[in-house]
């Protein structure tokens, strides 16, 4: 079932090339952490590239069979640098996502009660935050020439929710079995 509203409509469009570039972006610069003699960073990259690519599809998914063109504008770091760079615009990007554009867009769907944007947006913005904090971590490393300390890295192929570590038995976000976890 499409979405009824124009403003989530909108705002899950916003969202799609959002997470479709941020997709993008880091594989290209995990390419470059590779590169630089970070290959930890490079695998942190490739699994939070995945856990965009999730909630990129869930937000496509919920337009449902909404047809017609949209320009989709959304906030991103454009370019690349040296990988303590390339992972300070990961961060920027990812508290936009968890300060600013997910809380907004989460209450216009409820108030909108369109239930399965409301989702879309909350395993996003949850995943988001773990994000910012996984990037914050490898940019202390990188600042200091070194690669980070990385066991296996889980994403709940479901929410995007991204676990570095163990794996929990059930997503704390959405329930789906750890048997289903993309590893990294």
């Amino acid at each position: 079932m499409a979405v009824k509203n124009d403003m989530t409509a909108d705002f899950l469009r916003s969202a799609y090339g959002g997470e479709s570039m941020a997709h993008m972006r880091y594989l290209i610069w995990g390419e470059i952490a590779e590169k630089e003699g970070f290959p930890n960073i490079k695998r942190l990259f490739n699994a939070i590239a995945y856990a965009e690519y999730v909630h990129a599809n869930n937000h496509f998914h919920e337009l449902g069979e909404m047809k017609g063109g949209a320009g989709v504008t959304a906030g991103a770091v454009f370019g690349v640098g040296k990988t303590a760079d390339n992972l300070q615009g990961a961060i920027d990007g990812e508290l936009h996502e968890v300060n600013q554009m997910y809380p907004v867009y989460l209450e216009a769907a409820r108030f909108q009660n369109e239930k399965g944007a409301e989702r879309s947006f909350r395993f996003a913005l949850e995943a988001e935050k773990i994000h910012a904090v996984l990037f914050a971590r490898a940019q202390e490393q990188a600042r200091q020439g070194k690669d980070m300390e990385l066991g296996t890295v889980y994403v709940c192929p479901v929410c995007g929710y991204t676990e570095a570590g163990d794996v929990p038995d059930v997503c704390p976000v959405c329930g789906a079995k750890k048997e289903n976890f993309k590893t990294f």
